[in-house]
């Protein structure tokens, strides 16, 4: 949310003329059809801008600025929407058929990588003879696949041996492949099956089994094994000398930590046992900190008064022995939303509400927990100190000593979206709710109500910005412009069609939030990461672009044509930077009208001539796509 806001601020380049009359201009011929051959079942607008469509023969690509598909993905038929993965801040798709478990040895699995916007498919383990794959993960930024399980080959024994392979995701072609035992091997057959996801390092490559963890050159010499069995992800510091290598929660009780060396060892004389599963975990100089999340158990009588409660658990390690650095771990009565590294210890916000800071050794540096209310949906640098905002309350807060910068928090009603933005010319901050816009006092916290809010169909702000022209808010159906005075300049609203008609509007913006997180996944998705990536920041309140330089920076930073494009798209101006895309009821049927920010004046109108349009809108680069009928695709230039 927090991210998604400020990505919504932009600085207007050019103010329009307040004699310039605006005429709505009518498209409802569509620049490019793309008849798909095929019944539609579903369509993703991935960050790129290119539409994946489902179909029933399998995944097509649309580019809107080429004529054509831009691929045709048939080869394994029909798709189910949980095989297909879209990889985060990427160019790529991990299509899987088979198994549903992705360390699953039983019956045949299909894996496939596509680059959406290259439209190659630079690994099939058809076209490589995989005749099933325990495993298939794409690393970044190396730009490789890394892939584990059974190949077809004229050796008889060596069909039956897992094996590991290497792809380069740049030319499609194979780095290099090894077995994870001798093929042919005399004596007891043995389980070496993949149990977790392989760590690509500088030199080696380690691979979790049934057996242990296996170290391996990329050559395929073995160079180390141990019997730490069942892990399903690792992590590495930045020499790579010491791994931490994480078991699968058993039930979803407890997961166990091990730390290896760079010649198998295992470094603590003990391995770490934490509740429920890790869903942060960050190597720092001062120690490690680990955060874990313990689902609610149910159960009734003697068992009801031993069911777990729903919250997090934070711990700070030793790096050396592994032990608990605190003599007692901060209470947090719920799950911990925001994790953020500062200088002088760690600070976190609770969903449920509250936050506090803990210092790295242990001790609380907050002079009492801040109380806040529930969902924290911004914590973030200001000038003055650390602005929170929730669905109930907003306050600034003294970082060093946790005490209220403003004399009590502002109040509102419990809401699901609370709009905020900074007035930097008059040193305020203005925030949208309950029907309304108050501005504070950045220094004084003195609150003022600037204007009324009543918007159509009851809609709550969503997004709230400065621009040149004066204050500028909106929400799904509704627009309006304040000077800075509090007066209306304009407020225009736009009927729905009706909830049951509203298409998913996955724009560039949001595209722009998710490319915003570190190229590293994060733990609890299972992926693994080296270095010292991932540390949790906290940002400053309202970097306007920063978010979009941010990511255009980290797509510059990989190899590849591909990469290169998504880096160009985000150095683009927004197509939302000055113009609102609305759904609404035309008067030649339902339709998309394109309003422009400074005057409320309608651009363009694109009738779809559907009551009950599916759509997509890439808000960044401006074009919509409509499907049009059961097999047939219409892109739409909002630019225009």
């Amino acid at each position: 949310m927090e991210i998604v806001k400020k990505l919504q601020n932009y600085t207007m380049v050019a103010l329009l003329a307040s004699a310039t009359v605006v005429y709505a201009q009518k498209a409802e011929q569509p620049e490019t059809s793309y008849d798909l051959g095929a019944k539609i079942n579903e369509m993703t607008l991935t960050q790129g801008g290119i539409l994946v469509v489902a179909t029933n023969d399998g995944l097509v690509g649309v580019d809107p600025k080429k004529n054509t598909p831009v691929f045709s993905f048939n080869n394994f038929g029909k798709l189910k929407p949980e095989e297909t993965n879209f990889i985060p801040n990427s160019p790529y798709i991990v299509v899987s058929q088979g198994t549903d478990s992705n360390f699953s040895a039983l019956g045949k699995t299909k894996r496939a990588v596509i680059d959406y916007v290259s439209g190659k498919v630079l690994f099939n383990s058809e076209t490589d003879n995989w005749r099933q794959i325990y495993t298939c993960n794409v690393v970044l930024p190396q730009n490789k696949v890394i892939v584990s399980g059974l190949q077809k080959s004229d050796q008889k024994f060596e069909s039956q041996v897992p094996k590991v392979a290497v792809y380069d995701l740049i030319s499609g072609k194979q780095d290099f492949a090894f077995f994870l035992d001798k093929p042919g091997r005399v004596g007891v057959a043995k389980d070496f099956s993949v149990t977790g996801t392989p760590m690509l390092l500088k030199n080696s490559i380690l691979v979790p089994t049934a057996q242990g963890v296996i170290a391996l050159s990329h050559k395929g010499d073995e160079l180390w094994t141990n019997k730490i069995k069942g892990v399903k992800w690792m992590v590495a510091d930045e020499t790579e000398k010491e791994i931490y290598a994480f078991e699968g929660a058993n039930n979803g009780k407890n997961t166990r930590i091990h730390k290896i060396g760079s010649d198998g060892s295992e470094l603590w004389k003990d391995d770490r046992k934490v509740k429920g599963e890790v869903s942060n975990f960050q190597i720092l100089p001062q120690g490690i900190a680990v955060v874990s999340d313990v689902a609610a158990s149910g159960g009734s009588g003697l068992n009801k008064l031993m069911a777990a409660k729903a919250q997090s658990h934070i711990a700070f390690l030793s790096a050396g022995s592994g032990e608990d650095l605190w003599e007692k771990a901060p209470k947090t009565n719920g799950y911990v939303q925001h994790f953020y590294v500062m200088d002088d210890g760690i600070l976190f916000g609770i969903y449920e509400g509250g936050i506090n800071k803990i210092s790295f050794d242990g001790k609380t540096l907050f002079k009492k927990p801040l109380k806040t209310g529930e969902n924290i949906m911004i914590m973030a640098h200001t000038p003055q100190g650390l602005i929170y905002i929730t669905g109930e309350d907003t306050n600034i807060v003294n970082l060093q000593t946790g005490d209220q910068v403003w004399n009590k928090p502002l109040k509102y009603k419990k809401a699901t979206s609370v709009a905020s933005t900074f007035d930097s010319k008059n040193d305020r901050y203005l925030i949208a709710a309950d029907s309304k816009v108050m501005a504070i006092a950045a220094n004084t916290g003195e609150v003022s109500d600037l204007a009324k809010c009543n918007f159509g169909e009851k809609e709550d702000p969503n997004n709230l910005e400065i621009r040149d022209s004066g204050i500028f808010l909106s929400s799904a159906q509704n627009m309006t412009l304040l000077g800075f005075d509090g007066s209306e300049t304009y407020h225009e609203y736009h009927k729905s069609p009706g909830r049951s008609t509203f298409g998913k509007i996955m724009g560039g913006v949001m595209a722009v939030a998710s490319t915003a997180m570190t190229v590293s996944m994060s733990a609890a998705a299972g992926a693994n990461r080296t270095g010292y990536g991932g540390i949790n920041d906290l940002s400053s309140y309202n970097d306007y672009g920063k978010q979009a330089k941010m990511a255009s920076d980290m797509f510059a930073g990989i190899a590849g044509a591909s990469f290169d494009y998504l880096s160009t798209r985000f150095k683009a101006t927004a197509a939302t930077e000055n113009s609102q895309f609305i759904l609404t009821k035309l008067d030649d049927g339902v339709g998309l009208v394109k309003v422009n920010k400074d005057t409320g004046k309608t651009e363009k109108e694109i009738v779809l001539k559907d009551k009950k349009p599916e759509y997509e809108v890439d808000e960044y680069g401006g074009f919509l796509f409509y499907k049009a009928n059961d097999k047939t695709i219409y892109s739409y230039n909002l630019n225009n």
